[in-house]
This record gives structure tokens, C-alpha cells and sequence, in this order.
């Protein structure tokens, strides 16, 4: 079967073929999978998946952060980031606390095992993205972020209802 789709860059009744190797969205997600796969023998490393990995790294960079705020922050529903948080805090990672002006709100922040866990995966995780951008010339490599994130808010404001 062959799926034909129209883009703007073609004369007005043209259609191009689609063809997933050259189908910017699908190659933007398999490169991802392909270094997330790649990042996970760290975290598995340190006993922790993906998403463990995920909200451990939003509560290090920020030091205390409301458990609603980590959705925010990550590619993760809310469950999937709530289980993260139970097991993160079961292993001892992670401290909860009712905020101090809403004990509605849970504050996360890394206990000293989460953050020591924490260093040493972000030194691996550094290093490794250090390793995948020095394929790229440095003029490269500042178009290539500057592309992500024209892409990212592209894609942001098409997920927003009109």
C-alpha cells in the first residue's frame, strides 16, 4: 500500500510518497528511543528505570519540586510519574513534604542516596551526550539545538486547542 500526504512545499494537487526513513517525526523518535536505550545500562546500573531516571533528574536540577510539577516537566503521564515517585521513594531516593503554604501540594527533593544516585548518573549521561555531539561540528551542533527547539515549540502550540 502506498500512503501518499501532501505538504506545503509541493505544487497544489501534488503528492509525495511517504517514506519512513525520511519522515522527519518518525527519525526524531527513533533517534530518541535509540539513545534512551542506550542511556538506560546506566540507570539499570543504579537499579533505576527510565522514568525513575526521569523524575530523579527534574528533582535535581530544581532541589525541591511539586510532585504535579514533574508531569509538567516530562514526556510521562501522571501515573507513570507517580509510580516513579513511589518506587524512588521506597528505595530511599526521594523525600516527600506537604508544601509550606498548601499541604495539598507533595514536595519531592533527593535524599542523600538519590542525590549521590543522581551525580553519578548525570556525569555518565554528560559524558554521553558530550560523545554523541562531538560527531558535529560546533556550528553544527548550535543548529541542531536551535532546530530542536523550533521544532519543540512548533510542536508545542499544534497540541494547543484553537
Amino acid at each position: 500500500m502506498t500512503v501518499a500526504c501532501v505538504s506545503r512545499k509541493t505544487k497544489p494537487g501534488a503528492r509525495r510518497k511517504l517514506v519512513l526513513d525520511q519522515f522527519a517525526p518518525y527519525r526524531i523518535v527513533a533517534l530518541g528511543h535509540a539513545i534512551s536505550g542506550r542511556l538506560a545500562r546506566a540507570y539499570r546500573d543504579e537499579n533505576i528505570t527510565i522514568p525513575e531516571w526521569r523524575v530523579l533528574a527534574v528533582i535535581g536540577e530544581a532541589n525541591e519540586v511539586a510532585a504535579r510539577d514533574v508531569v509538567k516537566r516530562t514526556p510521562m503521564d501522571k501515573m507513570t510519574v507517580s509510580r516513579a515517585v513511589a518506587s524512588l521513594e521506597q528505595k530511599g531516593f526521594v523525600k516527600r513534604a506537604p508544601h509550606k503554604d498548601d499541604r495539598r501540594v507533595s514536595m519531592l527533593s533527593l535524599a542523600p542516596e538519590g542525590q549521590d544516585v543522581f551525580d553519578r548518573i548525570a556525569e555518565l549521561a554528560l559524558a554521553f551526550e558530550d560523545d554523541l555531539m562531538s560527531t558535529l561540528e560546533p556550528e553544527e551542533a548550535a543548529a541542531f539545538r536551535l532546530a530542536l527547539e523550533k521544532l519543540e515549540e512548533k510542536a508545542r502550540l499544534n497540541g494547543q486547542v484553537e
